[in-house]
């Protein structure tokens, strides 16, 4: 790391960069197929990383607040740990519904916020999306339990148990 020309600083960043006086760009970078090669990714864990309103977790507007200072830093876009409801068995990666936020977190205009103000920044916004982590109460696996013929049946890998009826293997 390091070496002629590969410094990471907010001052070496370019048009990326905020200046000294941090004065955010005021246009989104222009977009390419593999922006992502050469970009700085900051991955955000949404639980622990800001608090905003008091209640001990951290939520997508404590994110939101401190995108300025990860932009200042010359970071190209933050990469959110799974921001969806969940009755988090697996801490938010056993998803129930891929279509919404979990209210801990906040609500989808609350995520709205969040993308609307990276965007305002220059900075791109991921949502780690983990399809193949639904929870027990994602409405696929509970009708792929239903029967033998569900019809998300086979978007799970079922095995019969044990001939005593224990687990198929040792788990």
């Amino acid at each position: 790391r390091g070496g002629a020309g590969t410094s990471r600083s907010p001052a070496s960043r370019g048009s990326r960069a905020l200046s000294r006086d941090r004065t955010p760009p005021l246009v989104s970078p222009p977009v390419s197929d593999d922006w992502w090669r050469g970009a700085v990714l900051y991955q955000i864990y949404p639980r622990s990383f800001a608090d905003s309103n008091g209640d001990g977790i951290g939520d997508l507007a404590g994110i939101t607040a401190h995108l300025e200072h990860l932009a200042w830093l010359g970071v190209d876009g933050v990469w959110l740990s799974p921001v969806h409801p969940s009755p988090n068995a697996d801490w938010g990666y056993d998803v129930a519904d891929y279509y919404g936020v979990h209210p801990d977190l906040g609500t989808l205009e609350d995520l709205d916020a969040l993308v609307a103000e990276a965007d305002r920044l220059g900075l791109r916004v991921l949502l780690d999306l983990v399809p193949n982590h639904s929870s027990v109460q994602h409405p696929w696996f509970v009708d792929s339990r239903r029967s033998r013929d569900a019809t998300h049946r086979d978007w799970y890998v079922w095995a019969d148990p044990k001939p005593d009826g224990g687990p198929p293997n040792n788990w």
